[in-house]
């Protein structure tokens, strides 16, 4: 059962964007309004933010007091691949990397429709590969994502694993998009069950905006359409109330039938994007707390390996 907080934040969306329900609102004013929601933002105590250059990308460093020398996290923000920037996820990152204990570059990486497919994947790929030049060995890099967010960390190991170069230690997708094709039970679920975030910000334009010329069933698009073996270890958080919640079990299923390690974690009844509003909805401190549960698991397992060998 959703907390009473849960219930009082989905009523909120609910009003705030019923007006825009039926309507087409235009990309500057999406992007416009979540930037100024992202305003009221506060990070956590002793959390610390570095503006960083990834090779001329625009990136930020998020340190939290107890990092980890050695290892780090890469997060991709969500937003539809056409939304979000550094500043709409600055609150919710603080939150994970404190939680994690792991400094995390996040990144602004490149938006379409001015620049689709595969620009995002490029700019993932380039910020990777940064942290690897930076000293930091594969296996200590983390990759984490909320919403496209999420289906970008995916495309970002299957593109490394494709290229035959070193993976990173696991791939974390909250809420992930896995398919960007939106089958047509994914459309009914727009059109007629209660999801008026997805529905009012039109998920049904930002894949062809991302994909452009490129097929959406692409697997680096849809990664649900991959061959998914061979994969680092994945955590995939989901509510089953979500728009999406069929294509992330289905994509979770499909890569552990391929062999590849997979913890799902689907909570009940929340809203899309329900980890942004962590300092007041008891259930996303509780899916962070688990995403801390799984990085401290991973390294335990390596610690673990590297004294057996």
């Amino acid at each position: 059962m959703p907390s009473t907080q849960h219930l009082l934040l989905k009523q909120l969306l609910a009003s705030a964007t019923g007006t825009l329900t039926g309507k087409v609102p235009k990309l500057a004013a999406m992007r416009l309004g979540f930037e100024v929601l992202s305003l009221g933002q506060v990070m956590p105590w002793n959390v610390f933010l570095e503006d960083a250059n990834v090779d001329g990308m625009a990136a930020e460093w998020v340190r939290p007091a107890a990092a980890q020398a050695e290892r780090v996290l890469l997060y991709l923000h969500g937003g539809g691949y056409v939304l979000g920037s550094l500043n709409t996820h600055r609150g919710l990152v603080g939150a994970l990397a404190q939680r994690c204990e792991l400094a995390t570059l996040a990144i602004n990486y490149r938006k379409a429709p001015e620049y689709p497919f595969p620009a995002a994947l490029e700019d993932a790929l380039l910020a990777f590969r940064w942290l690897q030049k930076q000293g930091y060995a594969a296996h200590n890099i983390m990759v984490a994502g909320d919403s496209a967010g999420g289906g970008l960390a995916f495309a970002l190991a299957l593109a490394l694993r494709d290229a035959q170069e070193a993976l990173p230690a696991a791939v974390i997708g909250l809420s992930p998009w896995t398919d960007l094709a939106l089958p047509p039970p994914v459309l009914r679920r727009v059109t007629h069950e209660e999801s008026q975030v997805l529905e009012a910000f039109e998920i049904r334009g930002w894949g062809p905006l991302y994909a452009a010329e490129t097929p959406l069933a692409h697997p680096l698009l849809s990664p649900v359409h991959a061959d998914l073996h061979r994969l680092p270890p994945l955590l995939i958080q989901v509510s089953d109330a979500e728009v999406l919640s069929d294509d992330v079990v289905r994509f979770a299923n499909k890569a552990r039938a391929a062999g590849t390690p997979v913890t799902l974690q689907v909570f009940e009844g929340l809203v899309h994007w329900w980890h942004l509003f962590w300092r007041f909805v008891p259930e996303a401190r509780l899916a962070l707390d688990r995403v801390a549960n799984f990085t401290h698991t991973i390294w335990a397992a390596q610690l673990a390996s590297k004294q057996a060998a």
